[in-house]
């Protein structure tokens, strides 16, 4: 568990869990052995994890468990810049929105110039994942 982590009443995390710094896990989500939840992200209350949660990303159980938009709230509360915020959103939109599967979406992002060091924290995250990410 890394540093300034929220884990909210009755979060529960199975074996072998990474929560990565600035996380926050909210009330009663069960948490599959061996997921990695990505720093600065928030997983919301209720919420079924079973695999990757996204750096950055705002996931929520409503119906199924899917990534449905950037954690900009929590971004700017930690000082990231407006440039860094939109770098990154435009990465959430290529990986969510665009018609582009995973594979053909991390090749889109690693083709474009200078898309900073937070959108290559992404790559990796989603390229070392062994259990899939949450999209």
């Amino acid at each position: 568990i890394g540093d300034h982590v929220i884990l909210a009443n009755a979060a529960t995390l199975g074996g072998h869990v990474t929560v990565e710094d600035w996380a926050a896990v909210g009330a009663l989500c069960p948490v599959h052995q061996f997921v990695r939840i990505g720093a600065h992200s928030y997983v919301g209350g209720g919420t079924t994890i079973t695999k990757d949660v996204l750096p950055f990303s705002k996931t929520v159980a409503a119906r199924d468990t899917h990534a449905y938009g950037l954690n900009s709230v929590g971004l700017e509360r930690r000082g990231f810049s407006r440039e860094r915020i939109a770098r990154i959103h435009h990465a959430y939109k290529v990986l969510l929105a665009s018609k582009l599967n995973t594979s053909q979406a991390l090749a889109k992002l690693k083709s474009e110039a200078d898309h900073g060091e937070d959108v290559e924290t992404l790559i990796r995250f989603i390229e070392s994942s062994e259990r899939g990410v949450i999209k």
